[in-house]
């Protein structure tokens, strides 16, 4: 699976956490940086990797910023793009199952370890469909008139 990844300058160490995991799993990823631990603006690597994910040239993308919370604000301002914070495994499933979500932000302060077990779960859970699916075009026709 082609992903997109990327993180502000306190995300780094996650970044490369999650990249080692990924390349074990066989995914091609690409890394939209920061790529040293200088100071960056999250929008600048949120919106070009959610304008990637929602052209299709990725299957999902993956933001950590400290709390995760800048880097969801920010992606979610493409159009195309669902992206959610999610802090654990549950959470990461839920989004996919229900709002199929196609970034997943992470905080750097939570625990590496839950971080890569909701990274795994995101990129393994399908969309559930159904009603969700009218939820989901909801969204889509939010974003017509914004």
């Amino acid at each position: 699976m082609k992903l997109a990844i990327g993180c502000d300058h306190r995300g780094i160490e996650l970044k490369k956490n999650i990249m080692v995991l990924l390349t074990e799993l066989g995914h091609d990823v690409i890394d939209f940086g920061a790529f040293k631990e200088d100071a960056i603006d999250y929008p600048d690597i949120a919106n070009p990797l959610a304008r990637g994910v929602a052209r299709g040239e990725f299957k999902y993308g993956i933001l950590v910023c400290a709390t995760g919370i800048g880097m969801s604000i920010a992606a979610n301002k493409v159009k195309g793009i669902r992206a959610a914070l999610c802090c654990n495994a549950a959470s990461a499933e839920l989004t996919r199952r229900h709002n199929d979500a196609n970034i997943l932000c992470l905080a750097a302060i939570n625990n590496t370890n839950e971080n890569l077990t909701a990274v795994n779960t995101f990129l393994v859970t399908p969309f559930e469909g159904g009603r969700h699916l009218r939820r989901v075009e909801k969204i889509a026709e939010i974003e017509k008139t914004a």
